[in-house]
């Protein structure tokens, strides 16, 4: 199979699937000993963004990712994972 084939292939099967974000972003702050303040000042977001990003009520930008996770000194496929959703992930990201 030619790898144009396999591709196209691969985007119908992951168009065809539901993904969530989860993170690990309060286990990762908590080792670092931040506060939602400081972390959020470090990244250059809110208070609040911290909040929304922890409790899954925001999935942030790829950029965000990488800004949090380095600032928790974390990779970040160690602070966010990618995970095929389940039905009891409706209305979550």
């Amino acid at each position: 199979m030619s790898s144009v084939i396999q591709d196209n292939l691969l985007r119908v099967i992951m168009a065809q699937r539901e993904f969530v974000l989860r993170n690990r972003l309060r286990v990762a702050r908590a080792e670092r000993d931040l506060s939602q303040e400081r972390l959020a000042e470090l990244a250059g977001v809110t208070r609040q963004t911290i909040s929304a990003v922890e409790n899954n009520q925001y999935v942030p930008s790829a950029l965000l990712a990488f800004v949090l996770a380095h600032c928790v000194g974390k990779p970040v496929d160690q602070v966010f994972t990618l995970e095929e959703a389940r039905g009891d992930d409706e209305g979550r990201t």
